[in-house]
């Protein structure tokens, strides 16, 4: 494997708003990247310097050797970019918008139709349909189609399953993993923190800053806390009681529960105990497993101390 990615002390602001503060990692070739991060995070920046349409203030980054700012029109023929923001032409047809984007690299929709065609396979249907008028899934697929349409050697998706149902998100995912045999470098950002497990490596970021980058088994493995479920008949309740409790470092909502983080001499029963006598009823605590999202909040955590 070779750097297809090469990004050193990458700055950029807006105003007094830093969205990144030298960020640097590289990304292999044929490798599923994720950067895993919320809203606000500098991952769309990060990825308009990736695309060549914004000038970082200080730093590198360079594809398939081709800087971003000195190569930019050369560099336009390798990449595929889906914005955050679905941005074809929603009076256009669903064939009418694809043959355009061929258009504008020279190529024709027959000529590569193989690369498209798992994701484009639910779309031909409806050729004459127009792009505002699909559904957010669909509109997901016509994208995605419009951006492989070049073959390019690196496919950058900014946070491409953001407001698509968990059905079509699962699908995407599916449809990555089988792009990754035309040999295409896959960059992809979201902040849903579990779409990470599908992902080679990830890259944590929060704030403009890479928090840490690893296989996600790997970053998994660094969580080395006293994790707890806990859940009660009043779960509001409950949070505000554990913050306020003694060796309790840290109290989230985590789906349907809470996550309780603590010093090693949490104990359980005297816990339940206490907070059954203070009203609260059902209480319930039991170990956790941590995730992505659970190591995400400790180092967003440690980054703040």
């Amino acid at each position: 494997m070779n750097r297809v990615v090469d990004i050193a002390n990458l700055s950029h602001r807006y105003g007094s708003v830093v969205a990144l503060d030298k960020v640097s990692f590289n990304v292999e070739r044929g490798e599923l990247f994720g950067i895993i991060g919320p809203d606000g995070s500098g991952k769309s920046t990060l990825y308009r310097i990736l695309a060549t349409l914004l000038v970082p203030d200080s730093g590198h980054a360079s594809i398939n050797g081709l800087d971003t700012v000195r190569d930019y029109k050369k560099l336009r023929t390798h990449i595929g970019y889906m914005p955050e923001r679905f941005s074809l032409y929603e009076d256009l047809t669903v064939s009418e918008n694809l043959n355009f984007f061929a258009s504008l690299f020279g190529v024709s929709v027959q000529d590569n139709y193989d690369i498209i065609a798992p994701v484009f396979g639910q779309l031909e249907r409806f050729p004459n349909r127009r792009a505002g008028a699909l559904s957010g899934g669909m509109k997901q697929k016509l994208a995605l189609s419009c951006a492989l349409i070049h073959r390019p050697d690196i496919l950058l998706l900014d946070e491409p399953t953001t407001g698509v149902d968990a059905v079509s998100r699962s699908e995407f995912w599916d449809m990555l993993s089988r792009l990754r045999e035309h040999d295409i470098t896959i960059l992809v950002s979201t902040s849903y923190m579990d779409e990470a497990t599908r992902c080679d490596r990830i890259a944590m970021i929060d704030r403009g800053h890479i928090l840490d980058i690893d296989t996600p088994a790997n970053l998994v493995s660094k969580l080395d806390e006293n994790l707890y479920n806990a859940s009660a008949t009043d779960m509001f309740g409950l949070l505000n009681r554990l913050r306020e409790l003694p060796g309790v470092i840290d109290c989230y909502t985590f789906g349907a529960t809470l996550h309780l983080v603590t010093r090693a001499y949490f104990d359980i029963q005297k816990t339940v105990t206490r907070l059954t006598e203070s009203g609260l009823e059902d209480v319930r605590i039991s170990r956790a497993k941590g995730n992505i999202e659970d190591l995400f909040i400790k180092l967003t955590r440690d980054e703040q101390h």
